[in-house]
């Protein structure tokens, strides 16, 4: 059901992404973004014993992690709370109309002191393809239609991973750039990644065919890569948080430094006076 609030028609993102496996999904940014999050993993000294995937292609990801339980990116996650040591969200949450649930179910489904990994789309993914469609579309519609998907900057998304709940989070982010021959083999590659547009939002009529053609001429002219190609922007944003435990590390509280910094420096300290210097201003 497509609510007023609604970000995704979830029935049309997975129309498209069934699309997309029928016709051999183009999951190259998803390749990388598991051998990112596998490379992470061999860096934390820990077995994990019971993993959890939210992906919207699960073969891929059970492919991946073998040894792991694969559950769509469903508003409610089929996952049993306190059940894992390791909970994956791969690639799906940029489209959660509720993120911060999303993040609170993988959380609560966590024991203590596991690890959530979190990869998603940043706002810096298809900024070219964005902007080439909304000038075209004001030059020849004289307004704008939702057409590419809103997607979070990455210190929005530190500040969910606390409002999850999550101890010692961490955001960053891998960007690649991608080229193509023109604007329509863009669009043909996001259909076989089943990153269509997929809005709720999104115009149920037919685009003019000039609105097209002129986005590709804006896109070739504005964003060119090399002699007759274009480039587009991804941003993958990954999202580290474990769930809360007494064994990790805490804040010092004020004023309860065992030692003097000044100690520790071989220097002598210098008392602040009582009353403001007058030649300071």
């Amino acid at each position: 059901m497509i609510t007023t609030s609604s970000i995704a028609d979830r029935g049309a993102l997975t129309r498209n992404r069934d699309r997309a496996r029928r016709q051999g999904a183009a999951l190259f940014l998803h390749d990388e973004a598991a051998g990112e999050i596998q490379e992470r993993l061999s860096e934390v000294n820990r077995t994990f014993t019971s993993i959890a995937v939210v992906s919207g292609f699960p073969e891929f990801w059970q492919a991946r992690f073998p040894a792991a339980r694969v559950v769509p990116d469903a508003e409610i996650l089929d996952l049993e709370p306190g059940r894992h040591d390791l909970v994956i969200h791969a690639l799906s949450l940029h489209w959660a109309d509720d993120p911060v649930g999303q993040l609170i179910q993988c959380r609560r489904a966590l024991r203590p002191d596991g690890l959530f990994l979190g990869a998603l789309f940043g706002g810096r993914t298809l900024m070219e393809l964005r902007a080439a469609l909304a000038e075209a579309e004001s030059r020849i519609a004289g307004g704008l239609s939702p057409r590419v998907l809103p997607m979070a900057e990455i210190r929005e998304l530190g500040g969910l991973l606390q409002r999850a709940g999550f101890a010692l989070p961490v955001a960053d982010s891998l960007r690649r750039t991608v080229s193509y021959s023109t604007l329509f083999r863009l669009i043909a590659d996001l259909r076989a990644m089943g990153e269509g547009n997929a809005l709720a939002a999104r115009p149920r009529r037919f685009a003019r065919r000039a609105l097209f053609a002129e986005a590709a001429r804006i896109y070739a002219e504005t964003f060119p890569e090399g002699r007759d190609r274009i480039r587009a922007s991804f941003e993958i944003i990954f999202l580290t948080g474990w769930a809360p435990d007494e064994s990790q590390p805490r804040p010092l509280r004020p004023g309860s430094a065992a030692a003097r910094l000044a100690d520790a420096l071989g220097t002598k300290e210098t008392p602040l006076p009582d009353k403001p210097d007058p030649r300071i201003r």
